[in-house]
Formats: C-alpha cells, sequence, structure tokens
C-alpha cells in the first residue's frame, strides 16, 4: 500500500507503539478511504490515524491483534483507561467517534460481520450544545451594516445569506459568482470531501445578493475575479476577515455576547427545527454526512422547551 510510510511515521512519532502487521491492511485501506473517497485534509488524516494507532496500540497490550475480535467490553475499557489518564470527556469522545468509523467503514466493506460500537455509548458530559441566537438577535446583526455603502453592502449579502442557508463560513467565502442562481433562489455548495450540495436561498437573501451584485461587486472587484464576494482589493475574502467582520457588527448592534459566523449556522438549524423542518432535510441543506451530526439541534430544541417550561409553568 502506498500509504505504509505514512503510517510507520506515525508510528515512529508514538512513544512505545508497536506496531502490528495484521492490522496494517485495514489500516491503509480506512486511510485511503479517507483520502480518496471523503476528500479530508492531511490534518485531519493525521488526527484520525493517531487516535487509531493508540487504540490498536491498546489492544495489542491485551492480546487482540484482529479487527473482528474487538468486543464492546474491550471499547469501553479502553474509553475508561482515556478518562483514567486524564483524557477529556471531549478528546476521549473524539477517539471514541474515530474508532466509530473505521468500524463503520470494516461493516460496510464486508471486512467485520458486527460492529462492536454500536452498543458503546459517549463519554458523558461531552455534549456541549452549539449556541445558537434569538431571532431578535438575528435581526439586530442583520440590521447593523451600512447599506449605502460597498462594503456594507457587501456584508449585508453575505451576512442575510449566511443565515438564509446556514452554510460553513469557508463555504461562504469561495462562492463563485457561477454556484448562485438568483432566477430560482439556489446556490451551489462545496463541503467537506468537496462534496456537493444544492441549497435554497429564501427570499430576502436572495434579494441582497441580487443588489449586491449589481451596485457594489463591480466596485470591489476590480478585476475578473470569480469570487463572489471579495475584500478590499478584489480577491477571496479569507475566513478570518468575515470572522473580523460579524464580529465587529455583533458589537455595533450590542447584542451583548460573543457570536461568530457558526453561531448563525447554528441558529439557522434550530431555527428551521423549531418551526417543524424535519431532520432529513435539514442534513442535506447543512451538509452532514451523517444524520447523527445533525440530531444534536433536537437536543437544543428540547433544552429550549425545558426552558420556557420553567420560566412560564407555575409549577416549572
Amino acid at each position: 500500500m502506498v500509504l505504509k510510510g505514512f503510517l510507520r511515521v506515525l508510528c515512529g512519532s508514538i512513544a512505545g507503539f508497536r506496531y502490528e502487521n495484521i492490522m496494517e491492511h485495514y489500516l491503509d485501506l480506512f486511510i485511503n478511504y479517507l483520502i480518496v473517497e471523503k476528500g479530508l485534509s492531511r490534518n485531519t488524516i493525521d488526527a484520525y490515524s493517531r487516535d487509531l494507532l493508540w487504540f490498536i496500540n491498546h489492544l495489542s497490550e491485551i492480546n487482540i491483534y484482529e479487527v473482528g475480535a474487538v468486543a464492546p467490553l474491550d471499547i469501553v475499557k479502553y474509553i475508561g483507561k482515556l478518562r483514567d489518564s486524564g483524557i477529556s470527556p471531549r478528546s476521549s469522545a473524539r477517539k471514541l467517534t474515530t474508532i466509530r468509523m473505521f468500524y463503520r467503514f470494516l461493516n460496510a466493506e464486508g471486512y467485520i460481520k458486527d460492529n462492536p460500537t454500536l452498543l458503546v455509548e459517549l463519554p458523558k458530559g461531552i455534549s456541549r450544545l452549539p449556541k445558537a441566537i434569538s431571532l431578535e438577535m438575528v435581526d439586530m446583526l442583520l440590521a447593523a451594516p451600512d447599506t449605502r455603502t460597498p462594503l456594507g453592502l457587501r456584508d449585508k449579502a453575505m451576512l442575510e445569506l449566511l443565515y438564509a442557508t446556514g452554510l460553513r463560513v469557508s463555504e461562504l467565502v469561495s462562492l463563485k459568482v457561477g454556484d448562485v442562481n438568483l432566477d430560482v433562489g439556489y446556490l451551489m455548495a462545496f463541503g467537506k470531501g468537496s462534496k456537493e450540495r444544492i441549497v435554497p436561498m429564501g427570499e430576502s437573501a436572495q434579494g441582497w445578493v441580487k443588489e449586491y451584485i449589481l451596485n457594489a461587486r463591480s466596485w470591489l472587484c476590480k478585476g475578473d475575479s470569480e469570487c463572489l464576494f471579495t475584500n478590499r482589493s478584489g480577491k477571496e475574502l479569507s475566513r478570518q476577515g468575515f470572522w473580523k467582520i460579524i464580529k465587529s457588527y455583533a458589537r455595533r448592534a450590542k447584542i451583548g455576547r460573543s457570536i461568530t459566523p457558526h453561531t448563525l449556522r447554528h441558529s439557522f438549524a434550530t431555527h428551521l427545527l423549531g418551526r417543524g423542518a424535519d431532520l432529513r432535510s435539514l442534513q442535506m441543506m447543512l451538509g452532514h454526512a451523517d444524520i447523527s451530526t445533525t440530531q444534536i439541534y433536537t437536543h437544543v430544541t428540547t433544552a429550549r422547551l425545558k426552558e420556557i417550561h420553567k420560566k412560564h409553568h407555575p409549577r416549572g
């Protein structure tokens, strides 16, 4: 396998790691799947590989050398070992997620019959729910840009589009003019792993993007750039640049709490779900590969309902 060298470099960087050849084939196949089919970045591949190598090293310590010989209890004990060594619940959860991905891959490809991770729950204390803002706060934020200026009109269009579509900030700043269809009100987003998805824009965002293209983009984009949103120099706006923009408008609107691009993505999902959107549709719009990622927003909605009940019920 072409990735053996990559794995062995990682193994050499982990003190005390004993690389077992019997696992090598499956590791190579999984990493190749992450690179070729999932299109993940080198940093992400590196993190997943390290998590798996630590797990396999643990298995060798308890004399397990076959991927199909692992039982749910073995994984539970491994998570407990991580906890006892001082690893945080969030880090332990990430490692378990990696193991789940590995075994889901092995099961889907027919290398193992049963997936031992299906019965293993995430460590308690790691469910940090995404923080959405209220509709009133969204309105305050979207009203902050001065649309009488080209930059203000650009920022208004970006904020409206971000809240209307739930795009990741990387997807927003990488949009090309050709990715947006203003006639039908849809855009083409390119998410993780370069996966394409079509997302509806809504009338408000559609109108502001059209206004920006007609009256501001040519002022900002002095060349022949295909980027939909550009900085003052006419080049593609960076993620960091937009982070600064949204934070400045949050201060201007006097919202009183930290706002990030992901806050609007969370708000988009929470507000849609709270008004009856189904999980599958929300999953498609957000570009989640696994619906379990989308399901966290049901917890957000439930938490909000409990908060309302406690505040307003006479025996809350």
